[in-house]
């Protein structure tokens, strides 16, 4: 199983991006898809996440900014980014938790990160 992340670069503040992620390999099932960021010096953190069946869950930080969808049938999870602030720079990294095999047993994968710079 694969995560591979597309988009993020760098904009000026209040400017918009968007980032993507597909999960290809031996799927059996997806629990959750979303995505973390992890800032120089700091803890990796949830940006959003989208659990099967469920409704999308965001950091405080960027609620009413951000926007998480999923595409159930290609296996992807994409993260709209506006209004975005200089604290908002980070690498972007995509998260989903998938079953590999029939026995439900989740496992925990990440994609490869994407960097989204954010200038003032």
């Amino acid at each position: 199983v694969q995560l591979q992340a597309s988009g993020g670069g760098l904009v000026q503040a209040g400017g918009s991006l968007t980032v993507s992620c597909a999960a290809s390999g031996n799927i059996f099932s997806i629990n959750t898809m979303g995505w973390y960021r992890q800032a120089p010096g700091k803890q990796r953190e949830l940006v959003a996440s989208f659990r099967t069946g469920g409704r999308p869950n965001y950091a405080d930080s960027v609620k009413g900014r951000f926007t998480i969808s999923r595409d159930h049938t290609k296996d992807t999870v994409t993260l709209q980014m506006n209004s975005l602030k200089p604290e908002d720079t980070a690498m972007y990294y995509c998260h989903a938790q998938i079953s590999a095999t029939g026995d439900w047993t989740m496992i925990d994968y990440w994609g490869q990160g994407t960097l989204v710079t954010v200038s003032s």
